[in-house]
């Protein structure tokens, strides 16, 4: 059995300790936001928030998980949150979908790190996401656009 803090909200699993947090989330704790994309860590899909970094949760187990505070697309929040889906919406990044909640993880923590990123602070934050349509310079963009939101909501 493991204790778990999920959005603020303790959960007991009994599952076993090498369970993939990714699928505690999904289909124990039904939380499906967070997307299965490769099982390897390569595409992003599956990113949530540990103690506010974001990290894979498909390659995480269960009793490592147990340690951290998760945070989940469900969850998240905060006035990056709020500027990265504005800017999501305005450049119109979403065509599938699929990546889009870890793509929006990933955003926010970056932004949460660095305010004002540069195209290659926002390429490395990212690079570990893939986008199955390609909205690579869309997502550029509306983090520049978000992180101008921040900046303007600061002064």
């Amino acid at each position: 059995m493991y204790t778990i803090s999920v959005n603020n909200q303790t959960y007991d699993v009994d599952e076993d300790g090498q369970t993939p947090l990714l699928w505690v989330l999904r289909d124990i704790l039904k939380m499906t936001g967070t997307k299965y994309g490769c099982g390897i860590a390569q595409c992003g899909a599956c990113t949530i928030h540990v103690d506010d970094q974001p990290m894979r949760s498909c390659t995480l187990p269960l009793e490592v998980a147990s340690s951290y505070r998760i945070t989940t697309i469900e969850a998240v929040e905060g006035t990056e949150v709020e500027a990265v889906r504005a800017a999501w919406v305005a450049r119109d990044v979403p065509q599938c979908g699929f990546c889009q909640s870890g793509q929006i993880m990933s955003a926010v923590a970056l932004l949460r790190t660095i305010p004002s990123p540069s195209d290659s602070d926002i390429d490395t934050a990212m690079s570990g996401n893939i986008c199955r349509c390609a909205t690579y310079n869309r997502i550029r963009a509306a983090i520049h656009d978000a992180a101008g939101t921040l900046k303007g909501a600061a002064e």
